[in-house]
């Protein structure tokens, strides 16, 4: 780029036409980084609300109509868990990550163009990937194709976000929220491999789409307690701090949470489940108390722009992480179906869901090009609506699945119900926020 220095005598001398025109680019790459979170975050509320909860729903009345937790189509449901995990969390992450992880680790910029391609190829193969699952229309090519799309979305995002520091900092200790964000991305690697090499096995020899149990069981621990939970406990390390005026945390056992977790996922890839899930209960625990959550804090929490019980939610899904640990270690011991399912729910629905749902508020708006959030009140809304599903969800999977109380079978699709009200008031939110215009508008708009 040409620079001009300006000539004109006096003591307030104008700017550099260079200082000019850097200023203009990074407000145009700001507006375009603020476009493309949007982009993310408006394809994963799409698969959060129809192929992720309105097929859940759909299941979850087969299952009540039957009276059992095997009447709905496995497909249906492993392309529900599949449009959840990673079409709508999935997305998020990615998006934040596109727009925050450079930034936060002051790395250099990468093309757009790069990110806008990995946008296409992940939103394409999740619909791939669930339609297939779904309608088992030539899933053979598509399944595989799906995967392979996925997983080269992958590799796009991670050469954007990923780059090298000078020599200098190179020297320098890596962060802790780092180390859980690379464990976390390691556990999508893995997750995105697995998924491939079992579409490749079926396409090739297999009757239906359908993964086998003992296969998806393993799956859904890599990309839950591999995956999601590493990324959150990441983000969390570096805003949590500050959002809610904590203690500095305790780097060493969030370290060591890591470790159990990383343990207990490799476990349940051997088939230990009973191990493994005592490494993610301790690892859990353990991530609690390195993050100071639930001790006195030492600043007011900064709410302004959301409900003021943020912090409260942010509590409360930790201790749905702990509810669906322990419920994991009760269900590997025992072999109950609805305890399994329990902790599922209260890990997917109770902790991520709940900090997606109040950090989301937080934060999402703001990189949207420092949008206000539509209405705090909806925020508020969408949280009570949805641990109140996801409570009565918990309770009477157990109680029905086990046979404990068969009234429990027609308070099930109740909770769904519930919890669809709250991703759609959530989805509205979002929705209304991306529309408004931003407190301050960027140069070049």
């Amino acid at each position: 780029m040409r620079v001009m220095q300006n000539q004109s005598p006096g003591p307030n001398p104008t700017p550099s036409v260079s200082w000019v025109d850097q200023s203009l680019v990074s407000a145009m790459r700001e507006r375009g980084l603020s476009r493309l979170l949007v982009a993310y975050v408006s394809a994963g509320l799409v698969f959060m609300v129809f192929p992720g909860t309105w097929i859940g729903v759909w299941n979850l009345f087969f299952i009540t109509g039957a009276r059992s937790a095997d009447a709905a189509y496995t497909g249906w449901v492993q392309a529900h868990g599949h449009a959840q995990v990673f079409g709508w969390i999935g997305s998020f992450i990615l998006g934040i990550g596109f727009y925050s992880i450079p930034k936060l680790r002051r790395l250099p910029w990468f093309p757009l163009s790069m990110a806008w391609i990995c946008w296409i190829l992940w939103t394409t193969g999740i619909l791939l990937r669930w339609a297939s699952g779904l309608w088992t229309w030539n899933w053979r090519l598509f399944q595989p194709l799906s995967a392979l799309m996925e997983l080269g979305a992958f590799v796009l995002f991670f050469r954007s976000v990923s780059g090298y520091h000078s020599s200098q900092e190179g020297r320098r200790k890596i962060e802790i929220w780092v180390c859980a964000v690379i464990a976390g991305t390691i556990g999508l690697l893995l997750s995105l491999a697995l998924n491939l090499g079992q579409t490749v096995r079926l396409a090739l020899a297999g009757h239906s789409p359908v993964f086998p149990h003992a296969f998806d069981q393993r799956l859904l621990v890599v990309s839950t307690w591999g995956f999601l939970v590493p990324f959150v406990w990441g983000f969390s390390s570096r805003w949590m701090p500050t959002f809610l005026g904590l203690r500095p945390q305790r780097e060493s056992v969030l370290l060591a949470a890591l470790v159990l977790n990383i343990s207990g996922v490799i476990a349940a890839l051997a088939g230990w489940f009973l191990f493994s899930s005592g490494c993610l209960l301790g690892g859990a625990a353990a991530s609690v108390f390195a993050l100071r959550l639930w001790e006195t804090p030492v600043r007011p929490p900064k709410v302004r722009g959301v409900h003021a019980s943020f912090p409260s939610f942010v509590r409360i899904a930790y201790g749905w992480l702990l509810l669906a640990a322990l419920l994991g270690t009760c269900a590997a011991k025992t072999g109950g179906a609805g305890i399994w399912g329990a902790s599922r729910h209260a890990l997917t629905v109770g902790f991520l869901s709940t900090m997606v749902f109040s950090v989301g508020s937080r934060v999402l708006p703001a990189f949207s090009g420092m949008r206000p959030l539509f209405s705090t009140r909806m925020m508020f809304a969408a949280l009570a609506f949805l641990n109140c599903g996801c409570t009565l969800r918990v309770l009477t999977e157990v109680l029905a699945y086990q046979e404990y109380a068969r009234w429990a079978w027609s308070w099930l699709p109740v909770s769904a119900l519930i919890e669809l009200s709250a991703v759609s008031i959530f989805a509205l939110n979002l929705g209304l926020s991306f529309a408004r215009d931003p407190v301050v508008p960027l140069r070049g708009n």
